[in-house]
This record gives C-alpha cells, sequence and structure tokens, in this order.
C-alpha cells in the first residue's frame, strides 16, 4: 500500500525539518551511529582512515555494524594511519578472518594497500577527492576516486565495495564518509577536518530510511535509491538549505529509523 504524501509548503516543511536537524544534529547521536568510530581518535589521518573503513561496511544492522568497526581498529592496533603507512606484509595475514556482511578479510587486506597508495603517492584521502571536486558536486570526484584506489594491482571482486556515481549509485556510504569529513557546524557531530572542501558540495547519505522519508515529505518522487534519485534529492534539499543542504540528513535519518516516520 502507497504511502500518503504529507502535504507542507516550503516555508512549513523547511522549518519542521530545520527543527528535526536540531534535535538529531548533536552529541546524543554519536551513542548509536557508527560515527562513533572515528570519534575515537584525534589525529587527522586517524580520524579519516577510520572514518573511511568504518563507512565502507555501514549496511545493515548499525549493532554489527560498530561491533565490527570496533573490531577492525582492534586489529589496526587503533593506529589505522601508522598501520597503512608502516605495515609489514605478515603484519596483513591477521587481517584475513576479518568479515562484515560480503566484506571480507581479503577486501580488507586491499582496502590497505590501497590507502597505503594514496597516502604515499597521492597526498592522502582529502587530495584526491578535493582534486576532482565540482563547484556544487562531489559525484564525479567519487568516481575517480575510484579509480584511483584500484589502479594498483588489486582483486576485482573487491570493487564492488567502493561505489561509482557515474554509474547511476546513489553511494550512499561514500557520500556519508565526506560529509563527516566536511561539515563542520560546531554541534561535536561532523568533523570538518577537510577545509579544501565545503558543505554545498556534499550529497545526502540515500539509504532506505532517508528515501521513504524524502517520499513522504514530496522532496523525492524517483522509487530507486539510485543516483538518479539522489540528483532529485539533492535539488530538493539545496533549496531549502544552498551552503548546507546534508544537514537534513540528520532530519531525514531520525525520521525514519528513530521516529518510523
Amino acid at each position: 500500500m502507497k504511502e500518503k504524501q504529507i502535504k507542507l509548503t516550503q516555508a512549513e516543511l523547511k522549518e519542521f525539518l530545520d527543527a528535526k536537524v536540531l534535535e538529531y544534529n548533536n552529541p546524543k547521536f554519536i551513542e548509536s551511529d557508527p560515527i562513533q568510530i572515528p570519534h575515537k581518535f584525534r589525529k587527522k589521518e586517524d580520524i579519516e582512515i577510520s572514518g573511511f573503513l568504518t563507512s565502507t561496511i555501514a549496511w545493515g544492522n548499525r549493532k554489527s555494524i560498530i561491533n565490527n568497526a570496533n573490531r577492525l581498529m582492534d586489529l589496526l592496533d587503533h593506529s589505522p594511519y601508522d598501520f597503512v603507512i608502516n605495515h609489514e606484509e605478515t603484519d596483513l595475514d591477521r587481517l584475513a578472518p576479518f568479515v562484515h556482511r560480503t566484506f571480507n578479510g581479503q577486501d580488507c587486506i586491499q582496502f590497505i594497500k590501497s590507502l597505503q597508495h594514496i597516502y604515499l603517492n597521492h597526498g592522502g584521502l582529502e587530495s584526491v577527492f578535493a582534486k576532482h571536486a565540482e563547484k556544487d558536486s562531489l559525484q564525479l570526484a567519487i568516481s575517480k576516486f575510484k579509480s584511483v584506489f584500484f589502479e594498483i594491482e588489486h582483486l576485482q571482486r573487491t570493487k564492488k565495495h567502493v561505489s561509482d556515481p557515474l554509474k547511476k549509485s546513489a553511494a550512499k556510504r561514500i557520500n556519508m564518509f565526506l560529509r563527516w569529513m566536511v561539515r563542520n557546524d560546531k554541534t561535536g557531530v561532523d568533523f570538518g577536518i577537510w577545509d579544501s572542501l565545503s558543505p554545498n558540495q556534499l550529497s545526502c547519505p540515500l539509504d532506505v530510511h532517508s528515501g521513504n522519508v524524502a517520499r513522504k515529505l514530496g522532496l523525492l518522487k524517483r522509487k530507486q535509491n539510485d543516483g538518479v534519485a539522489l540528483t532529485e534529492l539533492d535539488t530538493a534539499l539545496r533549496k531549502l538549505d544552498a551552503n548546507d543542504p546534508v544537514k537534513y540528513d540528520f532530519a531525514l535519518f531520525g525520521l525514519g529509523v528513530f521516529e518510523g516516520f
């Protein structure tokens, strides 16, 4: 049965969603969200590597995501940057048993090797994304990032764990990671440690929860949660706040997950 769309004026919709952003975009949100993993670190590179690895496995049960991300940090000696840069080949053996859904130990080892390549040869994660950023979008930058990530010898199976928006993917997990790194609204949730990018370039991490709420509120008509839907949602959210459209991820996600909206 199709859910009934709630009819609000643009002003009413903005007021409603702004209130929900205030309700959910605060430190209490961290307690039950995978973003708690990078919050365990202080060094920029540790935050971004732990954030990238955590967002990579951020699908399925949230408790399972957090447990497995913590386990992964254990395997990296709670020093992800040091492990990425300085590991010996034999150090990678400990990662072989790791598994989160379809992301297995071999994928994990490939990710460590690719991250090492990016930090040693491309100036780090921020540099790769910033190099191909467009004025109001990072979707091309995500696609280029995937190319750089897999320009070293790699397992074919691992490529599915990095999305490509140019192949119509909504790239939910990488867009979430970019939100973590780029947004800084002083609430203490997102980090805002990537100065070379701006919140107005971000796209909403579109998943089943945010998609369903967006449709009910008339922000999204397309039924699939794909790259085309993401563009539609981005356009709608930029009308509500052109400078920080992705703050509404907190509202859409909170309404869907915590309120069953």
